[in-house]
């Protein structure tokens, strides 16, 4: 794998801490991470005694508008995560350039086409999963 893609030290490294938080981050927010209670969870239980309060009285206002905000903060977030996979797209369209004017820059070390387009992809990835 490092040889054909010609990964350097540093971007193994990268990968490796952004994976390990990313698996830390899930265990913390899930509650597995510590046996106390997180926010995330008190959110949830919070929420699924709502709703089930919601679902057995007649419909007020505040539910209402309540439901409207959250349809709208779930519908930001999945059109800004469209937006950015439209933008990494549009990086892997351009790759020849982009390296050029990276390779311009001071601090940035040297990438081959093949290592740049598979970070790229990994962006894909992470956007299309949120």
């Amino acid at each position: 794998m490092g040889d054909s893609l010609h990964l350097s030290m540093a971007d193994l490294t990268a990968l490796t801490f952004f994976l390990v938080a990313w698996v830390l981050h899930t265990l913390a927010s899930d509650g597995k991470l510590v046996s106390r209670v997180s926010l995330t969870m008190a959110m949830n239980t919070q929420r699924e005694a709502w709703m089930r309060t919601m679902a057995e009285r007649e419909i007020r206002i505040v539910d209402t508008a309540i439901m409207t905000g959250l349809q709208q903060g779930t519908a930001f977030f999945a059109s800004s995560s469209l937006i950015a996979l439209g933008g990494c797209f549009a990086l892997l369209g351009a790759s020849d350039q982009v390296l050029t004017v990276l390779s311009d820059l001071p601090l940035s070390a040297t990438s081959s086409r093949e290592a740049f387009q598979m970070k790229v992809f990994g962006l894909v990835l992470i956007l299309a999963f949120a």
